[in-house]
């Protein structure tokens, strides 16, 4: 969430973003609200002086018995005008939290003002020189290898999901493990997270009414499934005050992924690019305002050497202000080659949320007991999504045997195996 007090302070800020952002959202409604909301509380205040100060005249009168008729009439009326002004009140509160919490976040100003993703700027390019020469896609590949059972996955659980066999479950597990390896040699601290959360706690890391055809809600319960695991980190320290010398905190945290991917209608719908569940191992990190930037710079520079290891041509592309998640201030991509797809794909993303997510979950810092504190700054990447990236892997190292070479950094979780073959 932004600040409010920017909606009455600085508004032309909001609109430059909302207009950045190509976001169509009722600013105009909510400089009403937010207006109307500050005169509904001065009223209330002005009828509770009111009504103070005829109880302590009726009391004075009981006292000196006097007649007090005039002011119970005028207590009447308004305690009625009061149950009036409280409704109007509630109605209003409630429309203007729900649009305060609907505003997208503030841009940084390197971010680069377009109207789409074309616009999206190209920082740096790794190993293009090694993109394979040979284009099957990784369907066809994981199909002819049997790695893959997407027909007999779609049987009993429907389209977008899949069986991965053999050396895939290997390498999927290899992966992983290799990026848990890989966080805790940069000084990250591990992380299981819960993959179900309360409302409270997950409409704190996203805007819920543009998630609603992402995540799952369990019916008839308080309950749902994380899209990712930063919605679990992002409110792990509710409601919480930290010591600020204890900042950054640093996590690698592990979780499968449920997304619903109702937004995605017709896009991506063969292989195991795009589906509803799969495993993701997510940087995040909880630090103060001085060092976000810098923290930001760092987790995508662990990423970036995470993908170098493992030898497949990417590219990092910072998002220009249209193509900007509306939880974040600034947005890296990791891009791999797709070389069945003749074009770059985002596999990860490093994103810093400011104090966006802190705020709508009350996570402060402070140096001293006596201290003001302060709010924190939240940032995540991916560092790996294992689907993803092993669509990278089969069609980057597939061999013109229809084999496909293992990455030498994975060999050793894979008990030494180098190359998957044609059985």
């Amino acid at each position: 969430m932004i600040d409010p007090k920017i909606v009455k302070d600085n508004p032309n800020l909001l609109q430059d973003m909302l207009r950045n952002r190509k976001v169509d959202f009722p600013f105009t409604e909510l400089l009403d609200l937010d207006r109307k909301r500050r005169e509904l509380i001065i009223e209330t205040q002005n009828l509770r002086h009111q009504k103070n100060t005829l109880a302590q005249s009726i009391a004075n009168k009981k006292k000196n018995q006097e007649s007090v008729d005039r002011e119970l009439d005028e207590m009447k009326k308004v305690g009625e005008q009061m149950v009036s002004l409280e409704n109007n009140s509630d109605a209003v509160e409630k429309r203007y939290s729900d649009l305060i919490y609907s505003i997208p976040n503030l841009l940084q100003q390197s971010v680069p003002i377009g109207d789409s993703e074309k616009d999206n700027v190209v920082i740096r390019t790794y190993n293009d020189f090694i993109k394979s020469k040979v284009k099957s896609d990784h369907v066809d590949l994981a199909n002819s290898l049997g790695l893959i059972d997407l027909e007999r996955a779609a049987k009993i659980s429907g389209a977008r999901f899949y069986f991965l066999k053999n050396e895939l479950v290997l390498m999927n597990q290899a992966l992983t493990n290799y990026a848990l390896d890989f966080l805790v040699e940069n000084g990250y601290q591990l992380i299981q997270p819960p993959y179900m959360l309360k409302n409270d706690a997950i409409k704190g890391s996203i805007i819920m009414d543009d998630f609603e055809d992402v995540i799952y809600k369990i019916e008839n319960e308080d309950l749902y499934m994380i899209g990712t695991s930063e919605h679990a980190m992002a409110s792990m320290h509710m409601d919480e005050i930290l010591d600020s010398k204890d900042l950054p905190f640093r996590y690698g945290c592990i979780s499968p992924c449920f997304r619903k991917e109702a937004g995605a209608h017709g896009k991506d719908m063969k292989g195991i690019f795009r589906v509803h569940q799969f495993e993701k191992v997510e940087q995040f990190v909880v630090t103060d305002s001085p060092n976000s930037s810098a923290e930001h710079e760092r987790m995508l520079s662990i990423t970036e050497r995470f993908y170098q290891n493992l030898e497949i041509p990417f590219r990092i592309v910072l998002l220009s202000s249209a193509d900007t998640g509306k939880v974040s201030s600034k947005t890296y991509d990791i891009e791999a080659w797709m070389p069945g797809q003749d074009k770059y794909r985002e596999i990860a993303s490093c994103s810093n949320c400011i104090d966006f997510q802190a705020r709508r979950l009350r996570i402060r810092h402070r140096g001293k007991v006596n201290e003001e504190t302060q709010l924190v700054h939240t940032l995540n990447s991916t560092l790996v999504a294992t689907e993803r990236t092993m669509v990278a892997i089969l069609e980057n190292y597939q061999t013109t045997n229809q084999s496909v070479i293992v990455p030498t950094v994975l060999r050793k979780y894979m008990g030494g195996m180098k190359e998957i073959k044609v059985k």
